[in-house]
């Protein structure tokens, strides 16, 4: 059996490390940059951390913030024709997953321009050209899109999300500058870190796991788990550990793929408009629940990892103890735990069953899923 594995070219982590963006761009000899980052993150300032170090060295950029937090196909197109009107030759992106997939579809379509409707890139895409060279500065300990072959966009027509699957659009260059973390608002980063833990623990039980991506899944599980709180109260040790193991979690879930958490939470964020993390994080119990009938060897490996106390428990009770503390920890963060609570609507249940079944991440689950089973998991959790 042939098992791939694709990893990023650079990463700099470090508190501050951001300083190293001039010289990465003079060495590669870049001229222009399209700067993709969002309106907030311009109005607070954290924007201005990254273009103080440009602006300092005179290298020239144009910014285009018009992105929602689940980025849709009109964002895409008008950051194209920003890029293409400017004529920038990389793309430096600041902010979260919403910004660097954005990012990746500007990349993706610029080098291959057949694509420029977007909606043919969903799924697995072996495009023929690299993106343009992307720089990604995350700004939010959570999506992992600076190291994934993966971004995801909105079609605002359909309301549906559009998970796109390409080795070519990794960015050449990530730097995960926990300071440019640190301004997150509690929400923020309680539902990003959960979206975090949420693709360590899918990539861990999913079935196209491996001892590879184990490796990045358990290690991410340990750290975010144990850290995330004392990171969302500004923790500064605790923040650098979240921004690494949201990273290396990304790594896992980039080469293994995901699960059914991720195909409901698509379906949230399509249809209601929430943000990604806080989707994850409402459905991760209910689907871990789910899923521990069929992987309880796993949950036992998950639950050392949480550093859980499952002495002379049995299996049943190992799974039933992992999930109460993921529970118990989104509420603690003041996630919502009922998709009634997130303007959920109960007769849309069959809609979004459907379109989760659909959803690429379904077939990665360990169990196998229907649209029976995803209608019945959606009532659960509403």
């Amino acid at each position: 059996m042939t098992n791939r594995f694709v990893l990023n070219e650079m990463s700099y982590f470090g508190w501050g490390c951001r300083e190293v963006l001039p010289e990465e761009i003079k060495k590669r000899k870049f001229k222009k940059a399209l700067l993709v980052t969002d309106n907030t993150l311009l109005r607070v300032g954290i924007t201005d951390k990254v273009t103080y170090f440009l602006d300092e060295s005179e290298i020239p950029y144009v910014v285009f913030s018009d992105i929602k937090p689940n980025p849709t196909i009109s964002n895409v197109k008008k950051g194209l024709k920003v890029c293409y009107k400017n004529h920038c030759d990389y793309i430096i992106a600041v902010g979260g997953g919403s910004v660097i997939d954005t990012a990746k579809a500007i990349g993706i379509i610029i080098n291959n321009p057949e694509y420029k409707e977007i909606d043919n890139l969903v799924g697995s895409v072996d495009t023929e050209n690299k993106a343009l060279p992307i720089i990604a500065l995350p700004t939010t300990a959570g999506s992992a899109s600076e190291v994934t072959i993966n971004y995801v966009i909105t079609d605002e027509q359909k309301t549906t999300k559009l998970v796109c699957i390409d080795p070519n659009d990794i960015p050449v260059l990530s730097i995960v500058d926990s300071e440019l973390m640190a301004g997150m608002p509690v929400s923020t980063a309680a539902a990003t870190g959960l979206d975090a833990l949420t693709h360590a623990i899918e990539c861990y039980i999913t079935k196209g796991h491996t001892e590879m991506s184990d490796m990045f899944a358990i290690k991410a599980i340990n750290l975010i788990y144990n850290n995330l709180e004392k990171a969302i109260n500004k923790d500064r040790d605790a923040l650098e550990k979240i921004a690494f193991a949201q990273y290396i979690a990304g790594m896992g879930f980039s080469n293994a793929g995901l699960g059914i958490t991720h195909s409901m939470a698509h379906q949230l964020g399509a249809i209601y408009d929430i943000p990604h993390g806080e989707a994850n994080a409402l459905l991760l119990p209910y689907v871990l629940e789910y899923n521990g009938e069929v992987c309880q060897e796993r949950f036992k490996n998950m639950a050392i990892a949480m550093e859980l106390d499952i002495n002379d428990l049995s299996l049943d009770e190992i799974v039933k103890e992992v999930v109460s503390a993921v529970r118990d920890l989104a509420i603690r963060l003041n996630i919502p735990q009922h998709i009634k609570e997130i303007g959920g609507k109960e007769e849309d249940i069959p809609l979004l069953a459907q379109k989760a079944l659909e959803d690429p991440c379904t077939k990665g689950n360990p169990r196998e899923m229907n649209i029976e089973e995803f209608e019945r998991l959606f009532k659960i959790a509403f």
